[in-house]
């Protein structure tokens, strides 16, 4: 039996519309809910020069837990200080409704506050 490129085009016609049939899941599509941006239990902060970053607070306000937009970092209650969080070379310090981050000498968030909006 001889193959024609008449069989060929018929076979690639009939399997082609057959897809249509079936649903498979678009990677590129909509389907998919944008997930929340806000970390759960997190809260926001926003720093002067429009930096943030989120903290949640654990272990009944023995650590807090920075959350920074590509990594995140346990901090510690330091000895003696209710207010004060260190990590190595991180620190981070609550007075009242304003919260100073500095991550040694490479990052410094002042005057960080929850944003208004919330």
């Amino acid at each position: 039996m001889k193959l024609t490129p008449f069989f060929f085009m018929t076979l690639f016609a009939t399997l082609l519309s057959a897809c249509s049939t079936i649903s498979l899941p678009n990677p590129f599509g909509s389907d998919n809910k944008e997930r929340a941006r806000a970390p759960k239990d997190a809260t926001e902060y926003l720093c002067e020069g429009n930096k943030r970053f989120y903290l949640r607070m654990l272990n009944n306000g023995r650590d807090a837990w920075l959350i920074y937009p590509t990594h995140e970092v346990n901090l510690s209650k330091a000895a003696g200080n209710d207010n004060r969080y260190v990590s190595g070379a991180i620190t981070l310090v609550i007075s009242g409704n304003e919260v100073t981050l500095n991550d040694g000498e490479k990052i410094a968030y002042t005057g960080c506050k929850v944003p208004l909006n919330k």
